[in-house]
Parts: C-alpha cells; structure tokens; sequence
C-alpha cells in the first residue's frame, strides 16, 4: 500500500463546485500536518485535493486504514479550516468537501455532528449527504465564537459506517468589525496648577472586540480638541499608544482657568481604522504657588513678667491660594531672637493667624525687651521658588512687683531653753529680685505660736521676746517651728491706673458668716470719695467694682466705702488710692491699699482679755455655787461644759437669759471686710489651739497656751468694734459682782482650789490660809 506523507492535488472530483469559493481556504488546505507520532512514515494521510475544475473546493479525505473499519495505527492531524467572519456569502456557501475513499466502489452517505450543526447554534453548518460538501448557511461573527469543533462520519449504504468519524474544526478570521470603545464615558481628573511640563496627569483607556494581538485592535489615540484653548490650545499631550496624558506647556493657573475638557479619540489598526471618541475633565487645583504674607511688618506688646502661657500678640496673614487648603493654611515659626525658648507661636483657629504666648516666666530684671523674628509657611510645600515672609515682634517685659525671697527657705538655728529674754536668735534676710525699684525690704511674724519671737523689721534680727519651754505642746521633734515673713515697700503697688483713666478696679468681699448672712452685697460712697469716685457691686454682687469719676490730679486718696450684706451688717473701709500723672511713656505705681489694719489687732487684744475675764467669771460663779454644797469637787469629772448657758441660773432668773449667742458671736468676727485683688494672699498654717482638757489640773495650761495662740492667730475675733456688747438686757434682777467680794465668802470651802494644781496655788493660799490664820 502507498504511504502519503504531502498534501497532493487530485484531478477528479465530486459533488458540486462553486467558483466564488473563498480563496483563504484554499490556500489554507495545500500543506498538511503530521501528528508528532509518525516516525516512520507508515500511516496514512488525510488528503486534501484542490479542485481544478472551475474552481478549486479543498477536499477533506478520511484516513486510510488497514482494512475495513480497521483501527488506524496513527492518523495525519487534520488541517482546521478557517473561513472568515462577516461573510457577504451569497449562503450557504460551500467552505470544504468531506470525501472517503470507498466512494468509488460503494455509495456514501455524509454526516455531520456538533455545536453549529445538530447542537446549537443549530444548522450554522450544512453537509450535502451524497456529496460530501460543508457549507456555511449564515456569516459568522469571531466575537461570538471563533473556532467550531464538527464530527464528520460516512456510512456505505446497505453497510452502515464505513469509516471512523473525523474531527473538522473551524477557526474564523477575524475582520476589522469593531470600533474602539473607551472606559469611560467622561475621565475625571485633577491637575495642580503651576504644574511641570511633562507632569503626568490622567490615562485614558479604550477596548477593541476585535482579536487580541491583531492589528484590528490594535489601538492609537489623540487629543482632538481642549476647551477652553488658555494660554495655548496644547496645554496638554497624550500619549498615542499609553493613553496617558501630561502637561504640555507652562501656565496653569486655578485664578484664572478653574478646569479644561478634552475631546480624546482611540483607532484601531495602528491609527489608521476604526475610530471611537470620549471626553475628559481636568480640574486645576491649587498648588501652592502663592506664600503667605503677614499683615503688617513690625508688632508691638507689652507682657507682665512671671505669667506662663500669657498672649503676647496675634499675627494676621494673607494668601492668594484658594481658602482652607493646605496652600493656604499658614503655619508660623520663631526663627530668630528666642534661643532659649521662652516665648511659643501656634496657628489659630481659623488658619491664618498666629498666636504667640509665652512658653516660660519672663524675668523683667534679666532681659527687658525681645525683639523677634516669627517666619510663615504653608501645611505644604511651594510648588515654586518662593520667597519666605517674616515680621519683627517686639516684646516689653512688664516690670511686676515681686516678693523678696529668703536664701535658704528653711533656717535652722539651734538655742537652749533658758536664754534671756532678747536675746538674738538668728538674722534672717531676703532679697528683692525687683532690685531695679531700689525698694526696702522689712520682716514681720507670720506664725509664732507660742509668741516667744520678735524680729525687727529692718533689719531682720530675730530675738527672743519670752522664755521658750521645750516641754511646750508647741515643740515637735525637739523643734519649734516659727514662719518669718518679708515684703518689701511696694508691696501695695497694684493695678496701672493714670489720672486720666478710667478702667475700673476690683476688690473682693469677704464675710465670714454663712451664705444666708453673706451677698448679695452692697456698696455705697461716703464723703468727699462721691465727687471724685464712683463704686457699684459686680454681677455676682460679691465684688466692688471702684473706677474714677473723672480726672484727678496727681496724688494720694482716700475713698471711703460702705459695704452692707444681706441683713443690712455694714462696715466702712478706706482704701487709700494714689494716683500718678501718665503723661510719660512710662506709669508711675499706683496704690490701692487697705487702711486701719491696726483696729483688728487691737480688737484681737481686746477678745483675748474679755475671753480671760469670761473665765474668772466662770469661776466665781462656781464657788459662790459651792457655798453650800462642802466638800463636792468644783467641776465634776462627768460634766466638764463651757456652754455659758448652764450657769445662769445662778442669777436667780434674770430677764436677759435667753438671749441668742449667735448675734453676740455673730457681732464679733462676721462683718463683711474690703480686701484687695492685687495682693496675693499668704496661705499660712493655723494657729494650732488646744483642746479642752479632760483632767481639771490641766486647766491652768489650757487657757495660758491658748491666749497665746490667740495673740497670734490674725483671724482670731474680733475684727470690727466692741459696740455690739453695748445691750445687756433690759434688767437684771441679779447683783452687781462688786458683790461677790471677800466679805461674802467667809462661809465657802476654797481647800479644793489646791486640787486644781499649781496655777491655782496663789488663790488657794490667799483663801484657803485664811482661815488658818483666823484660828
């Protein structure tokens, strides 16, 4: 048997021919290809014939075999036919004649299987079943499907299958059938204005059907139309193969042109085939390409020295770049006059304005004046070459009066008991850091509870002004603690106040009662102080709002105010107020201050004897009650009670009895007082009084160290007058105490007076000896 291994051209045919057949598949069909099985050249061929009679049908033969329906040992590959897609026909239009060798001493019948043919898309494929011949009966569209796979058989009539079925497998060409079609109906894009040649913008992307890798899709663009065409129609390129579009020429600007739209073409076949068309929309953004500048060159302030976080100015800035982007935000900084730290410049709130503050106590007698140099940028870069601005701020230090400070804080000096009255302790000076002012420091007692120290209050010398026992309660530790205090000669310097001001001055209210006898307070001039003063209660009604009528001459004041609480109390204060002339660049100090500080300390004096002869009192009263009850202690161990109260019955029944204490303690302490804001106030430890003893030996020492405490608490009663003493009822039935004299006491027992320790030794011997001299 001969062996074909080539395609060869049979000069007989069958079936029908037809002369428009397509050329494609003709060529297609003049090779073969083997299977990379065949080594030897044994199997057979499937041959294609070429048809030479007027006109050429490519014929697809089955395989040879060994015999009838004898398995094949190896097969020839079947070449696929490929017929192009968006044939004009006309159809059906014979594509390749299927033919077996067995025609020629038998009748064949021809079938077709698969997708196209007897599965959907059903009947696209036809074979004429006596020729052999395939035809299409429709065109065909790659982009729907591009490769058929078709199963032909062949039977002999009156044998039944004659050959093995063959696979016929069709591949449509593609044609050029589909336009490129962009992503996008419209691109969205941003592009910074002042923006770089060459800086990449936006990529614009389209699609072809058409087969991938052909030049039917392969896709060119360009840039058709800009709108609007400034500064130039070519502000923009795109690339033709990318699709990516960058700036083209210099001079965007978001003042001037806010956003472009381009219309933006894609083509296939390299540019040269079907085209489509879409739009893009470039909005130019600020970009930076203006620095902020400051409203003004140079700024002025004046700051009070020791205050941290104190405002010293506030910088305005303008900006050309659009309003609360980040090219327009401002961001400061202190580029000069500061090293070391002392002053701190934030951005406000709305982003345009610098805020400085200090970031640590100015010290007006170490640096004076600063003269700053503050820079402002933007929260972003420049997007160009941009010069910095900067502005000059130029800080005055305020010049506060500050206390004088004692160098060490704590001085430890060390005495024995029994050193003579005045006696030097110690020497205990400050300084005054305000060394410009040439002020005198003087020296007071702050806290000395047991009253053994003086100090002289000029030159600060501590002396000892009554014996020190180191038994006493007051010594802790073998310690006894005292608090010196300094304040220098402005101490009552207050608020800047010119002759032609009127900016008001506050002072605060104090009363000591509760809430219900306190504010709401009111206020009211005396005297000469309504010509030249007025006076009003805040809103809160607690504090006194005190401001100049008019002009005054330079000078010292004295403004005398009446301050009532709720119950109608009332208390006069004079202020002294001294007012200097402004005229100059500088002020002078201004006073306002307290007067009469010495009336409460008199009246302190004074509570400290009444609370003295309260107590002798008490205690007459208990002996005349011991008259007739011999031999029972004076104070019970189980009824030790100070409440006044219990004992007048002794009076016989007086008509004042039930008077209200209240009023009395009320009288005392409780008057609302006129105290200054200026003066910051000394926080000091209270004077520590001793509870009432359990043991009545221990009487005698209680009232001694607590006279003393007393004598040295500046909050002790009474702090107004002694009028409230005045009423002492409308009548009282009892005897005067001139009547409790010696004479009435022959009949009391005093040998108990000896039981109260040695305090009460001289009472004991001046009436309990009495009698043993009568004997």
């Amino acid at each position: 048997m001969h062996h074909h291994n080539n395609c060869h051209y049979d000069g007989s045919h069958r079936g029908h021919h037809h002369e428009n057949h397509n050329s494609s598949v003709q060529d297609h069909h003049q090779h073969c290809h083997r299977s990379p099985h065949d080594h030897n050249n044994q199997d057979h061929s499937a041959n294609i014939t070429k048809i030479t009679a007027k006109v050429d049908v490519p014929i697809l033969s089955f395989p040879k075999s060994f015999g009838q329906l004898r398995r094949r040992k190896r097969a020839w590959v079947i070449p696929p036919i490929r017929f192009p897609e968006n044939d004009r026909g006309p159809f059906p239009k014979l594509m390749v004649q299927i033919r077996s060798d067995a025609d020629k001493f038998k009748t064949i019948r021809y079938s077709i299987k698969g997708p196209g043919a007897d599965q959907p898309p059903e009947g696209l494929f036809h074979v004429d079943r006596d020729s052999g011949n395939l035809y299409v009966t429709e065109p065909l569209d790659r982009e729907k499907q591009d490769q058929y796979t078709l199963k032909a058989s062949a039977e002999a009539v009156g044998s039944g299958v004659i050959e093995e079925p063959m696979d016929i497998i069709v591949f449509v060409i593609d044609m050029n059938d589909n336009k490129p079609q962009f992503t996008q109906d419209t691109f969205l894009g941003e592009v910074p204005e002042a923006s770089p040649i060459g800086f990449e913008v936006i990529k614009v992307e389209a699609t072809d059907m058409d087969e991938p890798g052909n030049a039917n899709s392969d896709i060119r663009y360009r840039i058709l139309k800009q709108e609007p065409e400034l500064p130039s129609g070519n502000m923009f390129e795109i690339n033709p193969v990318s699709g990516v579009i960058r700036v083209n020429s210099r001079g965007l600007d978001r003042e001037k042109c806010t956003k472009y739209t381009l219309e933006v073409q894609a083509t296939d076949s390299t540019g040269e085939g079907l085209s489509g068309q879409g739009r893009v929309i470039l909005t130019v953004t600020d970009s930076n390409d203006n620095a902020p500048a400051f409203s003004e060159p140079t700024y002025k302030a004046t700051v009070p020295e020791n205050k941290v976080g104190a405002q010293v100015v506030k910088m305005s800035v303008t900006d050309g770049d659009e309003p609360h982007s980040p090219a327009w935000n401002a961001k400061f900084t202190i580029v000069g006059g500061d090293p070391e730290g002392y002053f701190t410049v934030e951005t406000g709130f709305n982003k345009n304005e610098g805020i400085m503050t200090t970031a640590k106590g100015l010290d007006f007698e170490k640096t004076s004046k600063y003269t700053l140099l503050v820079a402002v940028e933007n929260e972003v870069p420049f997007a160009m070459q941009l010069p910095t601005a900067t502005a000059t701020v130029e800080v005055n230090v305020d010049d506060v009066n500050e206390a004088p400070i004692f160098n060490p804080v704590e001085k430890t000096v060390v005495k024995q008991e029994d050193l003579p009255i005045n006696s030097e302790l110690a020497q205990y000076t400050a300084t005054d850091p305000d060394f410009q002012r040439n002020q005198k420091v003087s020296y007071k007692i702050v806290t000395d509870l047991a009253g053994w120290l003086n100090v002289n209050k000029d030159t600060g010398v501590i002396s000892l002004k009554s014996n020190m026992d180191r038994e006493s309660h007051f010594i802790k530790d073998n310690k006894y603690t005292a608090l010196i205090g300094a304040y220098d000669s402005g101490s009552l310097c207050v608020s800047q106040v010119c002759n032609k001001d009127t900016i008001p001055q506050l002072l605060s209210v104090t009363d000591r009662d509760g809430p219900s006898f306190a504010s709401p307070y009111t206020v009211s001039l005396q005297g000469m102080s309504r010509n030249n003063w007025t006076a009003r209660m805040n809103e809160s009604k607690t504090g006194i709002i005190l401001t100049l009528a008019k002009p005054l001459p330079s000078g010292e004041y004295s403004v005398v105010l009446r301050v009532a609480d709720n119950q109608g109390m009332e208390q006069d204060s004079t202020v002294q107020a001294t007012v200097c002339d402004c005229s100059g660049e500088f002020v002078a100090c201004k006073r306002i201050g307290e007067a009469g500080v010495g009336l409460p300390v008199i009246l302190g004096i004074l509570a400290a004897i009444l609370l003295l002869l309260l107590l002798v009192l008490l205690l007459l009263m208990f002996l005349r009650r011991r008259g007739g009850e011999k031999g029972e202690p004076l104070i019970q161990d189980d009824d030790i009670r100070d409440n006044v109260y219990y004992y007048d019955e002794e009076g016989g029944g007086e008509d004042d009895q039930d008077y209200d204490l209240s009023i009395l303690h009320r009288g005392l302490d409780n008057r609302p007082e006129v105290f200054r804001n200026d003066v910051v106030p000394n926080f000091m430890p209270a004077p520590q009084y001793r509870p009432r003893p359990a043991n009545p030996e221990d009487i005698g020492n209680f009232i001694d160290d607590n006279l003393k405490a007393a004598d040295n608490d500046p909050t002790a009663p009474p702090y107004d007058s002694l009028l409230v003493f005045d009423y002492e009822g409308g009548g009282s039935d009892a005897g005067s105490l001139s009547s409790l004299n010696s004479s009435s006491s022959g009949d009391q027992d005093y040998d108990c007076l000896s039981e109260w320790g040695p305090r009460f030794k001289k009472l004991a011997d001046m009436y309990g000896g009495e009698e043993d001299d009568m004997l």
